[in-house]
């Protein structure tokens, strides 16, 4: 610090640069004031919505809008902040409309920095967090209080409708593409039943459920072979005991009729016969005809199969989609709408003020400080004891030869403070 180590120093420094201090005070005292008189207020308005959970449990009816309600409020803010959203609410309130100069894309980034969107996250059901959301607030901090109020009520009620369609929106996509293939599965399986059909009649193969009723028709065809056997036989004794117990004339007449009968029997086993092979023929099938008939069991009981399950997951996606389009799922709701703010948000005028008061006090003692750097000087006997360790013999005071021309103030001053203005010399 120099010479400047005690406070009767530091009021000697004062003294020497009032004039200085003074028109720092001053001119800071005067640039604080017009800041503060320049200062425009803005107001701050907030809307607070909640996540309201679903009317229905999801164990009974699940919606079919999937991720956590942070994940989608996010994407929720990045459309409400696009460009083409942000330019609409502009033009809709006639937002900075004394700021003619600003371009659009000026405009847009300071209605962004005006608007915020802020979510408290939900308590936590054991350890996990799963990025719920319970409540948003979103805040609007515009140059009047019906600006801001009015920002807010429209950022809030774009959320609630950005929110609602997206959730339609996605439960409607989810059940088309469902609908969509299901319907796909229901037309590749009855292509492929009319391509089995076709394969089975090009090969002569019989349709499922006939095989049975072929066997069992073969079984009958069989009984009745046998039968006809049977009655042969039994006419063929009966010719033979005629032959030998009956007249010659008579066992003649009577063996016409046995033969008669047994050409009826032959007739008709022979009918018989034919049936069975016809029908043994079209049970027979060669290897490669199974093995594509193989492929083609197969390949329909995998569509059944993901039929099954895509007609389950349609009915749930049907579930989904009704439950948002009647709001019964999650949704958000207004607990708290958007007030008129009473006072600013920004710091009062008379404060700025004081605080630039303040700094130019600040400001003025540091110059003052740095002018003593500037120039270290020693200006008293104790300075010059404390400094060199001589002591001076004689002290002879700055005499200035002006002071006949300065005011009676002047002269005053420099008579009382001559003293300690003085260089002091040492004497030999």
């Amino acid at each position: 610090m120099g010479p400047i180590r005690t406070l009767d120093d530091i009021l000697d420094m004062l003294r020497r640069r009032a004039s200085v201090i003074f028109w720092v005070i001053l001119l800071g005292a005067m640039v604080s004031l017009w800041v503060a008189a320049k200062q425009q207020h803005f107001y701050e308005s907030s809307a607070v919505l909640q996540i309201t959970r679903p009317k229905i449990a999801d164990d009974l009816a699940k919606s079919t809008v999937d991720g956590s309600s942070a994940r989608r409020l996010q994407l929720i803010e990045q459309r409400l902040m696009a460009r083409g959203s942000v330019l609409d609410i502009i033009e809709k309130f006639g937002l900075y409309q004394d700021l003619p100069g600003l371009v659009p894309s000026e405009k847009v980034a300071l209605l962004r920095e005006s608007v915020s969107l802020t979510g408290v996250a939900a308590a936590r059901e054991g350890f996990a967090d799963d990025g719920t959301i319970s409540v948003l607030t979103i805040s609007a901090l515009m140059p009047t209080p019906e600006q801001a109020q009015a920002v807010a009520s429209e950022f809030a009620t774009r959320t609630i409708e950005l929110s609602q369609s997206s959730r339609i929106e996605q439960a409607r996509e989810t059940l088309t593409f469902f609908v969509d293939k299901e319907t796909a599965l229901i037309s590749e399986v009855a292509e492929l039943e009319n391509e089995i059909t076709a394969y089975r009649n090009a090969n002569n193969v019989a349709l499922p459920g006939g095989i049975e009723m072929r066997r069992e028709e073969i079984s009958t065809l069989n009984t009745g072979l046998l039968e006809i056997e049977r009655e042969q036989i039994e006419l063929r004794r009966q010719a033979d005991q005629t032959t030998s117990n009956q007249r010659q004339a008579t066992a003649q007449r009577m063996l016409e009729v046995f033969e008669e009968k047994l050409a009826t029997l032959d007739a008709q086993r022979e009918l018989l016969l034919n049936r069975r092979s016809a029908l043994e023929r079209s049970l027979e099938t060669t290897p490669e005809v199974e093995r594509q008939l193989g492929v083609y069991e197969r390949r329909m009981g995998q569509l059944q199969t993901e039929l099954e399950l895509i007609s389950q997951r349609r009915t749930e996606a049907e579930v989904g989609f009704r439950l948002e389009a009647s709001r019964q799922s999650e949704r958000l709701t207004v607990i708290e709408s958007a007030p008129l703010p009473d006072y600013p948000a920004t710091g009062g005028r008379k404060k700025k003020a004081l605080m630039g008061g303040v700094a130019s006090i600040g400001l003025a003692l540091g110059t003052a400080f740095l002018l003593e750097l500037r120039r270290p000087v020693l200006r008293s006997v104790a300075q010059m004891e404390r400094e060199t360790g001589l002591t001076p013999v004689v002290a002879i005071p700055f005499l200035d030869t002006s002071s006949k021309r300065r005011g009676v103030f002047s002269r005053l001053r420099m008579a009382f403070g001559g003293r300690r203005r003085s260089g002091t010399e040492p004497s030999g």
